[in-house]
């Protein structure tokens, strides 16, 4: 059953807060500021509770169970983090204050920009970026302006997997460089025939994903560095599967000049419902002058008793990318969650992420065809069809998941797989909660061939049914409005 809308449940004189009487001199409003009826529902206090109350309890995420959803890497939030984050100097802190008056903000973003250059093997890194997709921008756009600097103008080409996150060809093109498409081979890996072809003196980089997003390591990650270096290219890692990486290995020392994180998938803080992401970036030598401004440096270190930190800008900067210092309350629960971990708990997340991920491959391969079936990292994709059962969807598997209690994996990404399945388990998931997965795969395989029609019709147990999904996305309904409002008018 539907939730009724708050216009339902309006009810003429209700009213669910009190104001208290005015102690300051009342002043008119400008004319023409305030309309005579605004239309707002007529509420109390109890029926606005219970009213979203209820929708909250409507809300699957993280802390309801398990949330499979490849290439997004939703592990769970430790509550501590939003402890640090809220705690007040952190909260109540304004953006413009006096650099001498937030020390202590300064040198949590100092030290969280001293981790990520370590993790990463970099040489300089900024936290303005405000997502992952943000970080990618940010990437090119120096990329472009170090070539420019050289005076090398001619660089307009950027090559990009055919296995790579769609925010990569967006990306390239709202930065003005033409996208090269490379296919990939037959064990999932960058086309290397293919990319030789391409590496000539109108290279400015590439954007590579490794772990990429069939979940499997680049083989040949040094040779395709070194084709693009030598040709005079920049290597761009998106690292959206960072996750799989921490305390294995460095995107730098592999010759990468720029890469983004993801805090919001690798380093635990909310991810999805719209609120602020975080996508920072690290640099190698060749672009540290280049990155967004102001970033955190300490003017007064050396044995010195209490350090002094202050923001400057890097002298061939690309500018501000975000306004004031990135999403800050993002980055002090990122930095929460890595003093938490410290430098062996971060390995220990990538090799459960990468257990777990394999175990549920593992146990999954004899039912469900997976394309590339390497050793996977810290995802796998499989295929949603089987041969000989006809009208089976990667679709229809996903929704009858929900019917068990669990959220659908990234459904049809990447495009190079037929009816994509993406499953990642992310290293915060028991054994239990991934042997119940497991027998809800299984158990839906064996409706797709005895009872079809299950999974056509799933869901059945949620609230609504299925949606017409395209309708959706193209009449969008982004907020409760009365019927009135939308009745014919005389």
């Amino acid at each position: 059953m539907l939730e009724p809308l708050i216009y339902d449940i309006s009810s003429p004189g209700r009213r669910g807060v009190t104001l208290p009487e005015v102690d300051v001199p009342e002043t008119a409003l400008p004319e023409g500021l305030a309309r005579e009826d605004l239309g707002l529902p007529e509420l109390s206090e109890m029926d606005v509770v219970r009213h979203f109350v209820r929708l909250s309890q409507l809300n699957y995420g993280i802390d309801i169970g398990f949330y499979p959803l490849g290439s997004c890497t939703m592990k769970y939030n430790p509550k501590i983090n939003e402890d640090a984050a809220r705690l007040p100097g952190f909260a109540l802190t304004h953006p413009m204050q006096d650099p001498n008056l937030v020390q202590g903000n300064l040198a949590l973003m100092f030290e969280t920009q001293q981790w990520l250059k370590e993790i990463g093997g970099f040489a300089g890194a900024s936290l303005q970026p405000a997502a992952g997709a943000h970080g990618e921008f940010t990437g090119i756009l120096m990329i472009r302006a170090y070539h420019k600097d050289r005076g090398d103008t001619k660089r307009t080409k950027i090559l990009i997997p055919d296995s790579a996150h769609g925010t990569n060809p967006a990306t390239t093109s709202m930065v003005g460089l033409n996208v090269v498409e490379l296919p990939s081979d037959d064990r999932g890996n960058v086309d290397l025939e293919t990319l030789r072809r391409e590496c000539d003196d109108t290279v400015a980089g590439m954007m590579l994903t490794n772990p990429n997003t069939l979940g499997l390591f680049e083989e040949h990650v040094e040779e395709v560095v070194k084709l693009v270096h030598d040709c005079g290219g920049l290597m761009y890692g998106d690292g959206a599967n960072m996750n799989a990486l921490l305390g294995v290995i460095r995107p730098g020392d592999l010759g990468f000049d720029v890469l983004h994180y993801n805090l919001h998938k690798t380093f635990s803080t909310p991810h999805g419902g719209g609120g602020p992401g975080s996508g920072p970036v690290g640099v190698s030598e060749k672009l540290v002058d280049f990155l967004p401004g102001p970033i955190v440096e300490c003017e007064e270190c050396d044995d010195a008793e209490f350090p002094h930190f202050g923001l400057v800008q890097p002298k061939k900067s690309i500018g501000r990318v975000k306004s004031f210092h990135g999403h800050f309350g993002v980055i002090v629960r990122a930095y929460t969650y890595l003093r938490m971990q410290g430098k062996s708990g971060l390995r220990d997340v990538s090799d459960h992420a990468v257990l777990n991920a394999n175990y549920l491959k593992a146990r999954l391969q004899d039912t469900y065809n997976i394309p590339f079936n390497r050793t996977c990292m810290h995802e796998f994709v499989a295929e949603g069809c089987w041969k000989g059962v006809e009208g089976i969807h990667a679709l229809d598997i996903a929704k009858r998941l929900m019917d068990y209690n669990f959220h659908p994996p990234t459904n049809y990404f990447p495009l190079i797989v037929h009816e994509a399945l993406m499953i990642e388990p992310t290293e915060t998931e028991s054994l239990e909660t991934l042997d119940a997965f497991v027998d809800a795969m299984l158990k839906i395989a064996e409706e797709a061939r005895e009872q079809p029609e299950l999974l056509h019709e799933a869901p059945h147990n949620t609230p609504i049914g299925r949606l017409d999904e395209v309708q959706a996305a193209r009449q969008l309904v982004l907020c409760c409005r009365p019927a009135w409002l939308d009745a014919p008018q005389e």
